[in-house]
């Protein structure tokens, strides 16, 4: 899962979203200098990681694309299922895309001083480019490739898995519907467990 469906899976509470959005930057179990529902979010950001690297139908979704990007296949899904949700958001909140990612980003600019360095550098330019948004487009999705590859100096190749997601489209969304109703039913079991 990428930085839309952290925040999306995260529920209504501001400090879990916040920490579940910035936690890949956050290495160790170090991390008690922050607001308790901020480090909520980090713990729940790993148990949706591990959810989902080992689920079998994000394993589907990435052995598609093993063979041509090798270890950068489960960044690549990540995006596509962020893609989806994206696209059919409506489907998931009586919430508009566009209204829930504004709220988001006025979160991030109200609560600036808690965010580690990295994100303090990278949330002007997520909102600039309003990356949130151009998931729900395949043309939005091509730019977020292209960034991601340049990243990493364009060995990944992630730009050119845009042709993979338009040659599987549909059996892409239809692993993500399915993936996201558990995934979700298992966010609900976790946050109950961190009550």
């Amino acid at each position: 899962m990428n930085f839309l469906a952290h925040v999306f899976l995260s529920g209504t509470n501001d400090h879990i979203k916040i920490g579940n959005f910035m936690a890949d930057g956050i290495h160790g179990k170090n991390f008690d200098e922050f607001p308790l529902d901020v480090q909520k979010g980090i713990r729940i950001h790993r148990e949706i990681d591990s959810f989902t690297d080992f689920h079998p139908i994000f394993r589907q979704s990435k052995h598609r694309l093993h063979e041509r990007y090798g270890h950068y296949s489960g960044v690549i899904i990540d995006i596509f299922y962020d893609h989806f949700l994206a696209k059919n958001f409506a489907s998931y909140s009586d919430i508009p895309l566009e209204i829930f990612i504004s709220d988001f980003y006025t979160v991030l600019d109200a609560n600036f001083e808690i965010l580690t360095p990295r994100f303090k550098t990278i949330l002007p330019v997520l909102k600039k480019e309003n990356w949130f948004l151009l998931y729900a487009t395949t043309e939005g999705l091509t730019h977020i490739l292209y960034m991601m590859d340049r990243r990493t100096k364009l060995r990944s190749k992630m730009q050119f898995s845009i042709e993979e997601l338009e040659l599987f489209y549909s059996e892409f969304e239809s692993e993500f519907t399915l993936f996201f109703i558990e995934v979700q039913a298992f966010v609900k079991e976790k946050m109950l467990e961190l009550k």
